[in-house]
């Protein structure tokens, strides 16, 4: 053991005192070395002449382009784009409704034995027709209603069919221009409008004030014709008229002016047995315009005990002026 140890004891002795090698070296050798910065390369901006078009390149033109800058091309897709053709979301039964557009063309269908109705606007009054054959075609107008509610009607029929022509119209308020095409069988039975400006009027008379000046109650009423003939009788609500007179065509019930803030009663007219249907009238003011004569009428309002308001006409013979109600007795 103490051999061992003195070995060992040698041994580190040993490495102890050894020492490496010196190295030399010189220092000037090292340099150090040089950041290398490379600068982002110019954009280089291309020379373009001045008036140099610019965009894609088109291709050059063919037949067909040639062809639409012709006069006749032109006045063919004018007129294509102008058309109007008959559309299932616009017919009102059997009646195609078209919306109403300044200078547009509308197509109507047509067809030999047939007539086609071309109906304008009430009230509209007609200037002028104008068919571009008229030796093929039969054109003609007339008019279906009276006053306000009058309305002019163009009838179209076609003597054959594969048929083509236009059709021109002109009133006091529109220019219609259409297309009339005749086929075999089919046709269309009439056609309409719509007119962007009925809502926008509508409003705006509803929002303008009311005028001191007297209501026309209709036109073309003769003051000398009026006839104060009328009795009124029955119960005495808020809304009992004044008076009543006819022209000798029509019929005018005046109601006191603050009707438009009630209910208004309806009106039903009363034969000589004694029943009783609804009449049709127009409301104009505080006025019911009736579109006949009649000799006993009753205003009934309110459910269950009803109020009667009755309107005999004086020169009535007595039995048809005493003709009962169903509902009441006529009072003094």
């Amino acid at each position: 053991m103490r051999i061992s140890a003195v070995l060992m004891f040698a041994v580190l002795a040993s490495a102890c005192t050894h020492r490496l090698p010196e190295v030399s070296y010189d220092p000037s050798a090292f340099k150090p070395a040089n950041a290398i910065i490379e600068s982002a390369p110019k954009p280089i901006a291309p020379e373009i002449a001045v008036g140099t078009m610019m965009g894609p390149v088109l291709p050059p033109p063919t037949a067909n382009t040639r062809e639409s800058s012709s006069p006749k091309a032109r006045v063919a897709l004018a007129n294509r784009s102008a058309l109007r053709e008959p559309t299932a979301k616009d017919y009102l039964n059997a009646i195609q409704v078209y919306p109403y557009a300044q200078n547009a063309l509308y197509r109507l269908y047509t067809a030999p034995g047939q007539v086609s109705d071309v109906v304008l606007e009430p009230g509209e009054t007609l200037s002028a027709i104008s068919a571009g054959d008229t030796v093929r075609w039969s054109v003609g107008d007339t008019s279906s209603g009276s006053g306000l509610s009058k309305q002019v009607h163009v009838m179209v029929k076609p003597f054959a069919a594969d048929l083509k022509t236009n059709l021109v119209i002109l009133t006091d308020k529109h220019t219609y221009h259409l297309d009339l095409q005749s086929t075999d069988r089919l046709a269309m039975a009439a056609v309409s409008w719509n007119y962007p400006d009925q809502g926008l009027i509508a409003s705006k008379q509803d929002q303008e004030p009311q005028s001191d000046e007297p209501l026309s109650i209709d036109k073309g009423v003769a003051l000398e014709s009026l006839k104060f003939r009328y009795a009124i009788g029955g119960d005495t609500p808020s809304w009992r008229p004044i008076r009543a007179f006819d022209d000798g065509r029509k019929v005018y019930i005046e109601f006191p002016s603050q009707i438009d803030q009630q209910q208004a009663p309806p009106l039903f007219v009363v034969g000589e047995s004694g029943d009783s249907e609804l009449v049709n009238y127009r409301v104009r003011g505080n006025y019911y315009v009736v579109d006949r004569l009649f000799a006993v009428a009753e205003l009934r309002l309110g459910a269950g005990q009803q109020q009667h308001v009755r309107i005999s006409r004086m020169d009535e013979p007595k039995s048809r002026h005493a003709a009962t109600s169903l509902f009441t007795a006529a009072k003094p």
